[in-house]
């Protein structure tokens, strides 16, 4: 009975504290394991796949996670690519679950099983002071670029 206990506990627990915490700040890798562009123009859906990390870091529900996905499907066919389109958005709605340990999973931005949930008002202050201390530094980068 003891166990049963314990047991029930955990699973009870275990969800809030993982969940829990501070978002990391923002990172990006453009198109994780996929080209950015073609061979021509190496970056051509790079910014389709920046916006689509910023919603995968940030997390939230499943509902929000499939948006985000079609968008960037719609993103990258607005640019003249849409069979490129389509296996991006087979390849991110098969490899972005957030029960995948990986770096790019659906919620990387806080600790690992938060699955998918709601962001609360206090995770959406931390989102916008994260995204705010991402914009400060690459505003920093491109003054120290065009001052060299």
């Amino acid at each position: 009975m003891r166990n049963r206990i314990t047991f029930l506990l955990l699973f009870l627990i275990l969800p809030a504290v993982s969940s829990a915490g501070e978002l990391k700040p923002f990172t990006t890798d453009g198109c994780s394991a996929f080209p950015d562009g073609t061979f021509d123009h190496q970056s051509l859906w790079a910014e389709c796949c920046i916006q689509h990390d910023i919603a995968y870091w940030k997390g939230g529900t499943y509902e929000e996670r499939l948006k985000v996905d079609k968008e960037l499907e719609a993103c990258v066919t607005e640019i003249g690519q849409p069979g490129i389109a389509s296996i991006m958005l087979n390849g991110v709605r098969a490899g972005g679950s957030p029960y995948f340990p990986t770096s790019y999973r659906w919620g990387y931005g806080w600790s690992y099983l938060r699955g998918y949930k709601a962001l609360s008002p206090e995770d959406k202050q931390q989102v916008r002071l994260r995204l705010e201390q991402f914009k400060v530094l690459i505003n920093s980068i491109e003054e120290d670029l065009i001052t060299e």
